[in-house]
């Protein structure tokens, strides 16, 4: 299956760190979130890549054109104008960079990668800004299963604040830390999208496929939720990239399967 990864938003709430740059380049352990979704996918044997590029698309692309270049070692031959590289510990990707404009909306982007994908033929597509350990084999087998039009991927996300265990009396019996939220169940992405999707997307580059399309599907007993106990976590602000910069440098990035 192909996977579409949405990486054209302009990440507004998180503008420290996106002035120069898209939200699915802003770095984890000095690597682009964009990557480590890739790879993400690319451990359980997904490695065909489309991505859904936007709002400063170009860095994106000039990441990918530089990728050997930013990993690996290269002799520059001035006089006979060669480059040579050494030690390439290339990924085996493919990755076709779309150019979708930047106010295009979610849906908008999936449209425009119609011609890349094969009619009849399901898909993978996740929002470049989120990082989580989905078992993605099992989140296909229960797509299959139940036979629908789209499996999105649910999960609980994390208190943002510790709690407090306080007996009657006002005793401290235990400090919890970050608790799951209130119990509810979120659009954590990591969708499976049967081709006759892209027919709901009726709007053009104004749908937002998390409205009418999703809302259609709901309705119409086409949706389906694959809910996810483990890790996973967004990273729409600065306090969630750092916390998630930090869970990589203590080694303990529970997102990271690979080897």
């Amino acid at each position: 299956m192909k996977v579409l990864i949405l990486a054209g938003g302009y990440g507004s709430r998180l503008s420290e760190e996106t002035g120069p740059r898209p939200k699915p380049m802003v770095e984890i352990g000095g690597r682009p979130i964009l990557w480590h979704i890739m790879k993400s996918y690319s451990h359980h044997g997904f490695n065909e890549f489309i991505i859904l590029c936007g709002h400063l698309g170009h860095v994106i692309k000039e990441y990918f054109a530089n990728y050997h270049l930013r990993s690996s070692d290269v002799t520059f031959d001035l006089a006979g104008n060669t480059t040579r590289i050494h030690r390439n510990p290339s990924e085996p990707w493919s990755v076709t960079l779309l150019d979708t404009g930047s106010d295009t909306m979610t849906g908008g982007r999936v449209l425009r990668a119609r011609p890349y994908l094969t009619q009849g033929e399901p898909f993978l597509l996740t929002y470049g800004d989120g990082v989580g350990n989905v078992d993605i084999p099992s989140l296909i087998a229960f797509h299959k299963a139940h036979g629908r039009t789209m499996t999105m991927t649910s999960a609980q996300p994390e208190g943002r604040f510790g709690a407090l265990d306080i007996g009657t009396d006002g005793r401290v019996g235990r400090f919890v830390e970050k608790p799951k939220g209130d119990g509810a169940w979120i659009n954590a992405g990591f969708f499976v999208c049967e081709h006759r999707m892209l027919d709901l997307l009726t709007e053009g580059d104004a749908t937002v496929l998390e409205r009418a399309p999703l809302e259609r599907m709901a309705a119409e007993g086409e949706l389906y939720a694959y809910k996810h106990h483990g890790f996973w976590r967004p990273m729409d602000t600065l306090r969630d990239r750092m916390a998630l910069d930090e869970l990589w440098a203590r080694g303990e990035a529970k997102w990271k399967i690979w080897p």
